[in-house]
Parts: structure tokens; C-alpha cells; sequence
């Protein structure tokens, strides 16, 4: 139901939740292709730390994980399963490098990791909604269904 204003229709920030979304997927699932492009390319910044060397392990299948699941996000295609393993990825790397260190990540510098953690896994519950490829991609009639 719109509101009208001074003859100005306006929209409740519920009826954009779609738009916000679309935009919190794509931003969420770029950044982290950049991470991954930086790692195994030496762009945009380069890596943080030293270039991992071609199949070394965690280093260059993380930055591969990064690049092709943020790219899924982006496009919002296998959106739920890319999420679900850009969220699986950056725990381990919280775990395994980062809470060792010390518990709270403003002291082990495993921010980062944690914001995509739980940012990819806020995508992986909502879905990719209908601003995705994959919503372009399905039939009219689940896209109906999705909508309801």
C-alpha cells in the first residue's frame, strides 16, 4: 500500500528490503572477489602477506574460493551454496589464524573474517532474492511462487 505525502508517493523501507538485499549481496560478494583477484593476481593492492604459490594450501584455495564464490554472489547464481562456503571459508580462516592470537577480533585483527562470515551467511539464509541472474534464469512460474 503506498503512503502519499504532499503528493509524493513513498515507499516503506519493507517494500525496498528486495533492492537493500540485492545491493548488500553484490557489495558483499565483490569485495571478496577483490580479495581473491588481489591475492592471485597482485592487483588492487596485491596480496596482504606473501603471494601463495600455485596449489598451496590454504592461501591460494582461499583466494580461488573468493574469486568464483564472490563472483556466484555477485551474480546471484548457486547464491545460497556460494554463500554458504565464502561463510565456511572466512570461519576458518577466523579459527585457524586469527583466534589463536587472541579471543575478540578488534585484538586479533580477524575483523574482516568475521564480518564476511556472518555477512555470507545473512545472504545464505535470505537467499538471493529476485534481483539475481538466477531469478532471471528460472521459470515464470517459481519466480511467482518466490514472490508470494
Amino acid at each position: 500500500m503506498d503512503r502519499v505525502r504532499n503528493n509524493v508517493p513513498m515507499d516503506t523501507p519493507l517494500e525496498r528490503q528486495g533492492l537493500f538485499l540485492a545491493f548488500y549481496r553484490f557489495v558483499t560478494g565483490l569485495l571478496f572477489a577483490c580479495h581473491g583477484v588481489a591475492t592471485l593476481f597482485g592487483v588492487l593492492g596485491g596480496p596482504q602477506g606473501p603471494a601463495p604459490s600455485l596449489g598451496e594450501w590454504p592461501g591460494w584455495w582461499a583466494a580461488v574460493i573468493q574469486l568464483v564464490a564472490g563472483v556466484l554472489v555477485v551474480l546471484g547464481v548457486a547464491t545460497r551454496a556460494a554463500a554458504v562456503i565464502c561463510s565456511g571459508t572466512m570461519a576458518y580462516a577466523y579459527f585457524v589464524v586469527h583466534q589463536p592470537q587472541a579471543l575478540f577480533p578488534i585484538e586479533n585483527g580477524g575483523e574482516k573474517a568475521a564480518l564476511f562470515c556472518w555477512g555470507f551467511l545473512l545472504i545464505a539464509a535470505f537467499g538471493p532474492g529476485r534481483w539475481a541472474l538466477s531469478a532471471r534464469l528460472t521459470s515464470p512460474r517459481a519466480v511467482a511462487h518466490e514472490r508470494s
